[in-house]
């Protein structure tokens, strides 16, 4: 442990969790496809998909499927870059058994067809756990 981790991450807010974690897990699965995502389902489950509009996990997620980093001002943006940059998404509400409290489920096609699934959870103070399926 260091002392930003006692401080919290450098990002844009409200929650570490709910926002930063979330841009976390849409990172995530963009490096795993390996190529620009055309199309992305996501599953919000839990806390995430109860509170996960009014802490901007949507538009989290979508970010960090661009690129974007937790500390980028244009998060708040990303429905409209994700519309410029011809990625086209659903977002779907339900609950997973005995998963963590912010889990997303992340189905990706990327521009030559390949595609990569990832279920993954944000922790905490903008940290992230996944796993992923790749046909």
């Amino acid at each position: 442990m260091n002392c930003f981790d006692v401080i919290g991450p450098v990002m844009v807010g409200p929650s570490s969790s709910h926002t930063a974690g979330a841009v976390r897990l849409g990172q995530i699965a963009s490096i795993l496809l390996a190529e620009k995502p055309l199309l992305a389902t996501i599953g919000l489950h839990g806390s995430f998909a109860r509170t996960g509009s009014g802490h901007g996990t949507d538009k989290a997620i979508l970010a960090g499927l661009l690129g974007l980093s937790p500390d980028d001002e244009r998060i708040r943006q990303s429905r409209q870059l994700a519309q410029a940059a011809g990625l086209n998404y659903t977002f779907t509400l339900g609950q997973l058994d005995r998963a963590h409290p912010n889990t997303a489920v992340i189905d990706l096609r990327g521009v030559s067809g390949r595609s990569v699934s990832m279920r993954g959870a944000s922790t905490g103070a903008a940290n992230a756990l996944a796993a992923a399926e790749m046909p």
